[in-house]
């Protein structure tokens, strides 16, 4: 007596069965590549502009710390 698992195993060992899936699932997996392509393009791009706009922020910081380290500040004394 074979439990649910070991069938689900021998029935994906089957080449045909492999053959068949892989037949059914490429056009699906194509069309929903073809459709989310610009989505996943944008999504990169816009993570490299928030890269690079946090490295400017960085810099930003530590040239205003630099600039307030070296500054001297008097208070007039009344």
């Amino acid at each position: 007596m074979q439990n649910i698992k070991e069938k689900c195993i021998q029935f994906f060992y089957n080449e045909d069965t492999r053959k068949d899936i892989t037949a059914i699932l490429s056009p699906l997996v194509s069309i929903i590549y073809n459709e989310l392509y610009a989505y996943i393009w944008v999504i990169c791009f816009y993570s490299i502009f928030l890269f690079v706009l946090l490295l400017v922020n960085l810099y930003l910081l530590l040239k205003i710390l630099h600039f307030i380290k070296d500054m001297k500040i008097y208070v007039h004394s009344v």
